[in-house]
């Protein structure tokens, strides 16, 4: 079986978007989501620019802006009827 990375990548980036939440307010609120996936796929999100760095101590990773763009798009495309 040769299963296709970059889906996977997407079908967690959109999994991510769909349990993020936002914390704080105006200029400093950011988007995190746990970290409950596997390191495989956030290490291709981190360097196509969709989350920060996932190597550190927080149980959540941040999305960045193009992140949470690209995960909902691809969270309605993927599991919205």
């Amino acid at each position: 079986m040769n299963p296709n990375l970059d889906k996977i990548d997407e079908a967690v980036l959109a999994l991510l978007y769909f349990t993020s939440f936002t914390e704080g307010k105006g200029e400093f609120a950011v988007t995190r989501a746990w970290k409950s996936h596997d390191w495989k796929p956030l290490n291709p999100l981190y360097d196509r620019g969709c989350i920060f760095d996932p190597k550190n101590k927080y149980k959540s990773v941040v999305l960045t802006k193009e992140g949470q763009h690209k995960g909902e798009e691809l969270f309605q495309r993927l599991f919205w009827d």
